[in-house]
C-alpha cells in the first residue's frame, strides 16, 4: 500500500496499529532494496514470505499481468491453466529475445529483472566458492547436459584447436555425453579418496595439463555438487592452475 492507502486505513483501526504494520513492511522493503542495489546473496537467508513478496512484485511488471489489457502480438504471455499460473506466479512471458537469451524482454520487465538479478547472485556464489577471478557467468534455462554442450561449443570460438576436455570424474551421464555430443574427447581424471569423499586429484590433473598440447586443451570441466561419495572440486586450487585454464 502507498501513503494514501495507509492514511485511509487509519479511519478503520487505531493509527498505532497501522504504524506497526508499516514498520514490518518497511523491513521487507529494505532487504529487497539492498538485494536490488548490491545484487549479491544475502548474508542471512530470506523467509518464504519475503521471497514470494519480491516475486509477486516483479510479476506485476510483466505485461501479461497488466490490468485491463489483452495482448494480441505474436509473443504474449498467456497461461491456460490457472494451476500452472499460480505455480509460476503468473510469470508467463519467459526471458530474452530471439537469438539472445540475455536480452531484456520489453513485455516482461519483471522477468528480465529476475534474470539479471539471479545471474548476478550466481556469479557472487561462484566467487564465494573460490573462483575469485570470475568476471561473468551465463544462466541457461536448459538442463545440465544441454547447457554444458552450448558452453563447450562457445569455447570452440575461443580455442579453435581445442580437442580435449579434462574431466575430473563425475558419475553423471549428461556431463560425459555433452562432451562427446559437442565433438570433443573427454580426458578422465580419476579422483582420490579424502576421508569419506572422492576429491580432485590435482597432481594427476597438472600432469595431464603438462603432457597434452596446450592449444588442444579446450577446458577443465568441474562440479559444485554430485552424488555421494563424490565431493565438490577444489575451486581455489583449480582456478589458480596455469593456462590453459578455461574452466567450467
Amino acid at each position: 500500500m502507498n501513503q494514501q492507502s495507509y492514511e485511509a486505513v487509519e479511519a478503520l483501526i487505531p493509527k498505532n496499529y497501522v504504524q506497526q504494520g508499516r514498520d514490518a513492511r518497511r523491513t521487507h522493503e529494505k532487504q529487497i532494496q539492498i538485494l536490488l542495489q548490491q545484487k549479491k546473496l544475502p548474508d542471512e537467508g530470506w523467509s518464504n514470505f519475503r521471497i514470494e513478496l519480491l516475486i509477486k512484485e516483479l510479476s506485476l511488471m510483466d505485461s501479461n499481468n497488466f490490468p485491463e489489457k489483452a495482448g494480441v502480438g505474436e509473443r504474449e504471455g498467456r497461461i491456460f491453466s490457472e494451476l500452472v499460473a499460480q505455480r509460476h506466479y503468473r510469470l508467463g512471458h519467459g526471458i530474452g529475445r530471439s537469438g539472445d537469451v540475455t536480452a531484456v524482454q520489453p513485455k516482461a520487465a519483471g522477468s528480465s529483472i529476475m534474470t539479471k538479478l539471479t545471474t548476478s547472485m550466481v556469479l557472487d556464489l561462484i566467487r564465494r566458492n573460490g573462483v575469485h577471478s570470475a568476471k561473468s557467468c551465463l544462466l541457461m534455462p536448459v538442463a545440465t547436459g544441454m547447457a554444458l554442450m552450448i558452453v563447450l561449443l562457445a569455447l570452440r570460438q575461443i580455442r579453435p584447436k581445442g580437442r580435449y576436455v579434462l574431466w575430473p570424474r563425475i558419475d553423471q551421464k549428461s556431463c560425459f555425453k555433452c562432451i562427446i555430443s559437442a565433438g570433443f574427447e573427454p580426458v578422465v581424471i580419476e579422483n582420490v579418496l579424502e576421508g569419506d569423499e572422492l576429491r580432485t586429484d590435482l597432481n594427476a590433473l597438472k600432469k595431464r595439463l603438462e603432457k597434452l598440447p596446450n592449444d588442444q586443451i579446450l577446458c577443465v570441466m568441474t562440479t559444485t555438487s554430485c552424488f555421494a561419495p563424490r565431493g565438490l572440486d577444489k575451486y581455489s586450487s583449480l582456478s589458480s592452475l596455469p593456462p590453459p585454464s578455461s574452466h567450467l
